[in-house]
């Protein structure tokens, strides 16, 4: 008889005596060579295999068992989940997602992260705290909620921990510092709040500490500088701020350091003396310091990314001098002076530079060209001057190249052609003048080209596009092109994008365009195009923004632009096309902008029989036309997208609206002043029906529109009351009604919108008592002029400075004249304040116009192509 023992090696040392007994006597020598073969086998395959018999510990199993009904898991997918095959009849370290120490039967290990999911907390007496000598926990996506336990501190043995991407909530408790065996925590993406306990610098055996994504606050401890085996750290989108810590400087061997998106100001430099440093990204913060330090000693860097913050001072050239570095991103600070590249080492790797949206001037030196391994180049948004460095074409790695938003000269130098790779080239905003560099019809790599905004005036020799051409992106608006509109342009057939606008290109628009049948965006507004506009939508066309506005176009709308089924932008505006109104426009589902402003329409904008509604409208502008007719009272009952709160779909979605990379834009009347939308933000909602003949009633379903901005009925002639149901329009900031022959009270709950700021109800036959609120109160006297009956004016129109004077665009000349007895002295006001009028019109005549960006956000949150925000640049 022989006893089996896993756990005592005593008994191994039986069984080696056991066999040295029977080799000395030969008859039982077999016999004993036998046996401990078999023993040895038997104790090898239970020491390094997963065992097959009942090795799992009971007290272990039930905790098991017990963690499995707390967490009631279950599959995000059609993938099973881990805890089915969790039963008594089976040895729990046979478990799916269960590890157990092959010789002691300890449960070490326990996965059962995604794709399986919970949807409870877990309790400080849950079961998962009774596995004592667990070593491994990943929970990852787990979609534990609640908070997270101080009884994970009990977990002693623990080397590694995921609880990311789950939905804790809470502060992280202080026995986390209780892990002394810690070698990788993960608490990211969760909603963790409150500060980062001191008792993290407890962790001396961690290597690897993960806390991006929450709503962490407070300085980072100074006890994070006793981790001196860390190699990475990554506490970036919280809102941690203040000074980075002085115990920084210990962690040498740190490699790689993530503080994006956070709050921190200062002690950038301290990262200067980290040697084993591969990667730092510090943007999106509030440094405002210079970076003065030699960096040169970083010999291990390959990815540098101080973006979106205040860093002042020269550009840190030591940087230029690391071999290593692969990827330096300076862009949105407010660095300054001259590049200079004389440092840069002749072994350098850098693929990636980007010092965009600084205050760098002077010339681009021809040193840029020792990059010779640079795949990406951004110099956009500074001052620098001078011509493009001809040198660039050494380049030979280039396949993106922005040097738009400067002072840049002179013609685009041919050598550019040398540039085989260039996939990506914008020299749009500048001052560059004379040919189109041609090689942009010849290369077989270049998909964009922005060279908008400059003086360019031709294309040069007779333009023959290369077959093979793959240019999708081609962006020449604002030049100085002349003549007929370029037929060859019908050659570029991956075309997807084409913006000719602002020029004075005239003649017809080539029918030829309706052959791009990659066309998604077609812009060419404010140009000198005459005829009819052609069919541009044949079956499967993609197009899905038109602007051919402020042209010489005449003729019909034509019906063809129903095969666009994608169509969202539609812009016709100051032309001088004659049609009646175009009700099949409302079988495009997707139609979110339309201007038909400053044409010839004419006729009824309803019809029983063909009307139906715009449910994905967000604008539209039909205003100044020779509209009639009355609106019934649901007209505007199946507009449904301007009641919807616009909801961001994901990180990558524009706040504004683009096709591609190319931003729709238009004029628009808001606030009483013609404006240049250069961007449209998608949650802006606007009605124009100015400038018509409308007559009876306004709808009363104007009210359902809750999410509309802007409602511009001036100039017409509607009758009746003004629809109480105004007052649910919460988010309403512009209101023109003037101009009417609408009567009765101005409804009392219009008080009540606290976004309203610009109100009109002049020249209509309103009486009694305007509304007591703020909104009413800040309004200029003019907004109620030539309504006799109205009354409660006296502090609206108390003050010399409400004095109304009326631009063109808010009411016609003749109309000045008219008095307003009751309520201001016109005589006397001409007599006191006319040297005054005289040059408030003349300020205001240069103001009449100007561009405006519709949002409010800080620059630090926006990409650089969404800022320059009064001059549209």
């Amino acid at each position: 008889y022989i006893e089996i023992t896993y756990h005592s090696t005593n008994k191994i040392y039986f069984f080696q005596n056991f066999f040295f007994a029977m080799s000395r006597n030969t008859s039982y020598w077999f016999g004993g060579i036998t046996i401990y073969f078999l023993v040895c086998c038997h104790l090898f395959t239970n020491t390094f295999a997963s065992p097959t018999q009942s090795l799992c510990r009971n007290d272990e199993r039930d905790a098991l068992l017990e963690l499995k009904e707390e967490l009631s898991i279950y599959s995000s997918n059609s993938a099973p989940v881990p805890t089915v095959s969790w039963n008594k009849s089976v040895d729990c370290c046979s478990w799916k997602g269960v590890r157990c120490d092959a010789i002691s039967g300890e449960v070490i290990s326990l996965k059962l992260g995604y794709p399986s999911r919970t949807n409870t907390s877990l309790k400080s007496s849950s079961g998962l705290f009774k596995l004592q000598h667990l070593r491994h926990l990943d929970l990852l996506s787990l979609g534990l909620q609640g908070e997270i336990p101080s009884s994970f501190g009990n977990l002693s043995h623990l080397t590694y921990l995921d609880l990311s991407n789950s939905l804790l909530v809470g502060k992280v408790p202080d026995s986390i510092g209780n892990l002394n065996q810690l070698e990788y925590i993960d608490l990211s993406n969760n909603n963790l709040v409150g500060i980062i306990p001191s008792t993290i610098g407890n962790l001396s055996h961690l290597t690897v500490l993960t806390l991006y994504s929450n709503q962490l606050v407070g300085e980072v401890p100074a006890s994070i500088g006793n981790l001196n085996q860390l190699g990475y750290m990554d506490l970036s989108f919280n809102d941690l701020r203040g000074n980075i810590p002085i115990s920084f400087a210990n962690l040498s061997k740190l490699s790689q350091l993530n503080l994006n998106r956070n709050q921190f100001t200062g002690r950038a430099i301290l990262l200067a003396n980290l040697t084993n440093l591969s990667e730092i990204d510090l943007s999106s913060n509030l440094f405002r310091s210079s970076i003065t330090a030699d960096l040169s000693g970083l010999h291990n860097l390959k990815r540098f990314s101080v973006h979106n913050n205040s860093f002042v001072g020269p550009f840190p050239s030591s940087l230029l001098m690391i071999p290593s570095l692969v990827h330096i991103d300076l862009s949105q600070n407010q660095f300054e002076g001259p590049l200079d590249f004389k440092n840069t080492t002749s072994s350098s790797r850098l693929r990636e530079l980007d010092v965009g949206d600084n205050n760098f001037d002077g010339t681009i030196s021809e040193p840029i060209s020792k990059l010779i391994n640079l795949g990406s180049l951004n110099l956009s948004h500074n001052n620098f001057g001078g011509p493009v460095p001809r040198s660039i074409w050494k380049l030979r790695h280039l396949y993106s190249l922005d040097l738009s938003h400067n002072n840049l000269g002179g013609q685009v130098p041919s050598s550019l052609s040398k540039l085989v790779n260039l996939g990506s080239l914008d020299l749009s905003y500048n001052m560059l003048e004379g040919q189109v560099p041609h090689f942009l019809w010849t290369s077989s790599e270049l998909w964009s080209a922005k060279l908008s905004h400059n003086s360019f005036s031709s294309f040069g020799k007779p333009v023959e596009v290369y077959d093979g051409a793959i240019l999708g992106e081609l962006d020449l608006g604002s030049n100085s092109f002349q003549g007929p509109f370029p037929k060859w342009i019908c050659e570029i057939r991956k075309l997807w994008g084409l913006d000719m606008s602002n020029n004075h290109f005239n003649g017809p628009i080539p029918r030829c365009l309706k052959n791009s049948t990659y066309l998604n965006k077609l812009n060419l507004r404010n140009n000198n195009l005459s005829g009819f506009l052609p069919d541009l939508c044949i079956d499967g066309s993609l197009l899905r923004s038109l602007d051919v506005s402020l042209n010489n176009l005449v003729g019909k709308l034509p019906k063809s632009l129903i095969n666009c089924e994608d169509m969202r932008f539609l812009n016709v505006e100051g032309n001088k096309i004659k049609d009646a109104f175009p009700f099949w426009l409302g079988s495009l589902q997707y139609l979110k902008i339309l201007v038909l402003r400053s044409n010839a329409f004419y006729g009824p904008v309803y019809n029983s029989s063909a009307y139906l509604g715009f449910p994905s409208m967000r604008i539209i502008d039909i205003s100044n036309n020779s509209f009639v007719g009355s609106l019934p009272q649901d007209y505007f009952a199946n507009w449904s997208e301007m009641s919807n709160v616009w909801i961001k779909e994901g990180y990558m979605e524009s706040d504004y609206m683009v096709t591609f990379s190319m931003y729709d834009s238009m004029d628009l009347v808001y606030k009483g002043v013609n404006t240049d939308f250069v961007r449209i933000f998608q949650d802006f909602k606007a009605i124009d029906f100015s400038g018509n003949r409308f007559s009876g009633d306004i709808p009363g379903s104007i009210g359902l529109l809750s999410e509309l901005r802007l409602l511009n009925l001036s100039g017409n002639a509607f009758t009746g009351n003004i629809p109480p149901s105004l007052a649910n329009i919460t988010k309403l900031e512009t209101l023109d009604l003037s101009r009417n022959n609408l009567s009765g009270e101005i409804p009392q709950g219009l008080g009540n919108l606290s976004s309203l700021s610009n109100i009109n109800f002049s020249y209509n036959h309103l009486q009694g008592l305007v509304p007591k609120s703020t909104q009413f109160g800040t309004q200029s006297c003019y907004s109620f002029v030539g309504n006799p009956g109205l009354n409660g004016l006296e502090e609206i129109c108390r003050e010399s400075h409400h004095v109304p004077v009326p631009t063109t665009s808010q009411q016609p000349k003749e109309s000045l004249s008219e008095p307003e007895g009751p309520v201001l002295n016109w005589i006397a006001a001409a007599i006191a304040f006319g040297p005054g009028v005289f040059c408030g019109l003349v300020i205001g005549h240069i103001f009449t116009s100007y561009k405006h960006e519709w949002f409010i956000a800080r620059k630090a949150q926006l990409p650089r192509s969404f800022v320059k925000f009064v001059s549209g640049n």
